[in-house]
């Protein structure tokens, strides 16, 4: 039982980052659809390095090239995977208009304008919002760089329980995930980390954080749907990028206005 569970981890780790496996993984469907739960627990060892990232940044150099240096590890770390997601729904939502012709932009390889200024808008919010977290609690921004990704990565997750996959999953490597009866146990396991770190940030104003970020992955769930009827792989990505970033924001607005 065990050994299945270590397998389902490695697979989600595999599929979402670029960190080495040492040894060969089976695949199957099931495999597949398993590995689903430990999402959010790829964001929570995603979110770890990304603080280690930018403490050891903060040890050599000054706080902004912390940041980059942290985000740069950050795309090296993931090979930009929900990052490359959110440009192709700023292109396809941006340049499209119908179902049509929005998943046919979005299955286009180029990169266009919409997409450049989605993302050099995303980035630069992001670091002029970790910027001005680092005034207030230096330690626990930490701890909020793990909780932003390993929140967003589950709230990410969710889609695929409350929405439809919209593209043909006959032909999509998406399928195992696609249109997926509500799991309450793999639920539960893939919240379990969420729950964890915001114990360890001792501050009750973090489920009202959680809740503004729930909010965000409800907006973009519905546009989603009222455009395309659904949800893609490239959607999952742009809900987790958003999350993340309102995360921050939302962390910000606690540390300004409530603490």
């Amino acid at each position: 039982m065990l050994k299945k569970e270590l397998i389902y981890l490695a697979t989600a780790i595999m599929f979402f980052t670029r960190i080495p496996i040492p040894a060969k993984l089976p695949y199957s469907e099931q495999i597949m659809n398993q590995s689903q739960k430990y999402f959010s627990w790829v964001g929570l060892v995603v979110g770890i390095c990304n603080a280690l990232f930018l403490y050891l940044g903060m040890q050599l150099f000054d706080f902004s090239i912390a940041i980059i240096l942290m985000m740069i590890g950050n795309v090296l770390l993931t090979g930009a995977f929900h990052e490359d997601g959110f440009i192709d729904v700023c292109d396809s939502f941006g340049g499209g208009y119908g179902k049509e012709k929005i998943l046919t932009i979005m299955k286009d390889s180029r990169v266009g304008a919409y997409g450049v200024i989605g993302i050099i808008l995303l980035f630069g919010l992001k670091f002029f919002t970790i910027s001005a977290l680092l005034d207030y609690h230096f330690s626990t921004v930490l701890l909020v760089l793990i909780f932003a990704h390993t929140s967003s990565r589950f709230l990410s997750g969710t889609m695929i329980y409350t929405h439809q996959y919209v593209r043909d999953i006959d032909q999509t490597k998406s399928k195992p995930l696609a249109n997926k009866p509500l799991d309450k146990k793999a639920l539960f396991i893939s919240f379990l980390p969420v729950i964890l770190v915001s114990i360890l940030l001792k501050n009750p104003a973090f489920i009202g954080v959680f809740l503004f970020a729930f909010l965000g992955k409800i907006y973009l769930g519905w546009y989603f749907k009222k455009h395309i009827g659904g949800y893609t792989g490239d959607c999952l990505g742009t809900v987790q990028q958003v999350c993340e970033v309102l995360i921050y924001l939302g962390t910000l607005l606690v540390w300004k206005y409530i603490s």
